[in-house]
């Protein structure tokens, strides 16, 4: 990356996030790939899907060309997440509750109620696909939609949409199946499925979702999070890329309980406080349970219908 490229990285940064030139003159150390600084756009202010009364504005950039892994990798590492070919993450005038978080896979430690969903799913196949949608695929989604996320965004979505969604990467991708076994132990009826991206240092988990009423037997959602730590930790990853969250919304708490859990300031990465952590976890277990508080964002997710639109460039 030559010199020009990083000048304009600090004043990109500095402008998406105020006081974390640290942060990315640890990303220009990191990155040895011939990116180009790739050009950067702003979305038209809409209302916050997260918090009542606020306005958001994404910041975004088009992941294209030879090098789009190596650039989504090093985006993914100050905090932008990928909807389809995109790279976006919030850039709001006078806000800054989204936060980045990821797991650190190699240190998981789960709980007793974690332990006990990991032993009650275990018998589930689970299957890494190419990103190719699937009829029963979407099938499954529009059940969870309508159980989970009844007139949301994504509501609308129809087999193009959910096709786009899913195949429109431009880099390595999968489609995680879990299936039920069969009387003979093979792969039956899906339950749940999640399209997630595989980076240089973890797994990023895109988009979730699952039969709801085998989940609320099961915390299936829960599960899938589980496995995706358990699988980053047994291929040497050392991170799992939870998305945003975001302090003030009932529906992102869930995310605080998997520890130890890393969340991105304007110095860069550090560890949520355990105290902390453990504070948040138990503020949980009195809170009255939130729609789509057991898996990946929900109804706001990117890629829905109108919301890819929002990403012009021009």
């Amino acid at each position: 990356m030559d010199e020009s490229a990083l000048h304009k990285g600090w004043a990109f940064t500095q402008w998406i996030n105020p006081g974390s030139i640290r942060q990315t003159k640890r990303m220009q150390e990191e990155v040895t790939a011939p990116v180009r600084f790739p050009r950067f756009f702003v979305t038209s202010p809409a209302p916050c899907p997260y918090l009542p009364g606020r306005t958001e504005r994404k910041v975004f950039t088009e992941l294209k060309g030879p090098h789009s892994e190596q650039l989504h990798d090093a985006l993914s590492r100050i905090g932008f997440r990928r909807s389809q070919t995109v790279a976006y993450r919030p850039s709001c005038v006078d806000c800054r509750a989204c936060i980045s978080v990821r797991v650190v896979a190699k240190e998981f430690c789960p709980s007793t109620t974690q332990r006990r969903n990991l032993r009650r799913n275990d018998h589930l196949v689970v299957t890494e696909c190419r990103p190719w949608a699937t009829a029963e695929q979407f099938e499954l989604l529009q059940k969870y939609l309508a159980h989970r996320h009844p007139g949301g965004g994504m509501a609308a979505m129809d087999e193009v949409d959910f096709a786009d969604m899913v195949e429109h990467t431009s880099v390595s991708s999968v489609v995680v199946e879990y299936r039920e076994p069969d009387v003979d132990g093979r792969a039956g009826r899906l339950v749940a499925a999640c399209l997630t991206d595989r980076q240089g240092d973890g797994l990023s988990m895109i988009y979730s979702f699952y039969d709801p009423d085998y989940a609320e037997r099961d915390g299936l959602g829960n599960f899938v999070i589980l496995d995706h730590i358990r699988r980053a930790g047994g291929d040497g990853l050392d991170y799992v890329y939870l998305g945003y969250w975001v302090d003030g919304s009932p529906r992102m708490q869930y995310k605080v309980r998997y520890r130890p859990l890393e969340q991105l300031g304007p110095e860069g990465w550090s560890r949520m406080a355990d105290g902390e952590q453990t504070a948040r976890i138990a503020s949980l277990a009195v809170a009255a349970p939130q729609p789509g508080d057991d898996g990946i964002e929900g109804a706001s997710k990117d890629g829905a219908p109108g919301e890819q639109r929002q990403y012009r460039f021009v």
